[in-house]
């Protein structure tokens, strides 16, 4: 079979082109691992301990596939993780009992800061960017005024969440897969996916045509939100206490649109989606654990990591002018 024969296989299987990358990249670290690591990369506990990482970026990356898709973006989901965490394991205390109470909680604020964002965006016309990087700013100084240091604690029932399985597979890569398989079909087999598509190329047009395009940027937002409050739930359970730092010291913020950049999602909207996204959230998963298995400097793996996602951009917007063109 030729080249030109493969590609006009894999292009009719509509498998995102980012998978060849990840392949490469995952091919990549075998080979430096085996000549320079321990050549342990391949083992299953280390495989399954690389995807468990990628969960928290992964759930959050998810729902801001929704709001770049709709030519948005959310800098507030790193300090709503925070949020979440210190929030859940505040009001959970260790009693099992109150957990359901507590998650209810933190999903109603989430829910409430994702609104605020979609209002401030769609309604006082502000720039995405500046609006929810306001917002963060704000429960950043909640976080500041309110907790210093570790608080609460979660009982030994929720951190199944984090830490149990289902035979080999975590409970968490079953909730990232869910998630994933959830929002892929709410952007495709949806109306309001179509809309969001829609909004995100060409929001005039779509408000001209009589499309609700306020009311769908808000639910994006409030959807990115969610998935935000939902990292902040894992991360508890595998902390077993919250900390105020835990969302910042992540970059969840920055590295969620990188993965979703990555994943093949225009910044400009209209265009990409989550299969993508996951993607480019195993990319970096996969980058992490070869740094950690050839004993990367820390400072030199941030630096290797900015090349990289700075090279996939690069070469995503490349292809995208050759192909407008």
């Amino acid at each position: 079979m030729s080249w030109s024969n493969v590609q006009a296989k894999v292009k009719a299987s509509k498998i995102p082109p980012v998978y060849g990358i990840l392949v490469i990249v995952f091919l990549t670290a075998i080979f430096l691992d085996s000549i320079f690591g321990r050549g342990q990369i391949t083992s299953q506990t280390i495989l399954t301990n690389m995807v468990v990482r990628s969960v928290a970026l992964g759930i959050v990356a998810m729902g801001q596939t929704f709001v770049m898709l709709g030519a948005s973006i959310d800098l507030s989901v790193a300090y709503l993780i925070s949020v979440t965490a210190v929030m859940a394991s505040y009001l959970m205390q260790g009693d099992p009992a109150r957990v359901p109470m507590a998650v209810a909680t933190v999903f109603a604020i989430g829910a409430a800061v994702g609104l605020v964002n979609g209002l401030i965006v769609t309604k006082l016309r502000v720039n995405p960017f500046i609006a929810t990087l306001g917002v963060g700013l704000v429960l950043k100084g909640f976080l500041n005024a309110s907790f210093e240091t570790f608080t609460g604690a979660v009982p030994r029932s929720f951190q199944s969440f984090g830490y149990d399985s289902v035979g080999p597979i975590p409970y968490s890569i079953l909730v990232l897969l869910g998630v994933t398989i959830v929002a892929a079909v709410a952007l495709k087999r949806t109306k309001f996916g179509a809309h969001l598509y829609a909004i995100g190329g060409n929001q005039e047009a779509s408000r001209l045509s009589g499309l609700r395009t306020d009311r769908v940027i808000i639910v994006a937002h409030v959807i990115c939100s969610l998935t935000a409050v939902l990292s902040g739930l894992f991360i508890v359970s595998r902390l077993r206490s919250g900390a105020p730092w835990v969302g910042p010291d992540g970059l969840y913020d920055l590295e969620s649109i990188a993965a979703v950049v990555v994943g093949g999602t225009a910044l400009s909207g209209g265009k990409g989606g989550v299969w993508g996204t996951l993607a480019g959230v195993l990319i970096f998963g996969i980058l992490d654990t070869a740094f950690n298995q050839l004993g990367v400097d820390p400072f030199l793996k941030q630096v290797l990591r900015g090349s990289i996602i700075i090279l996939a951009v690069a070469t995503y917007t490349i292809r995208s002018k050759e192909k407008a063109a």
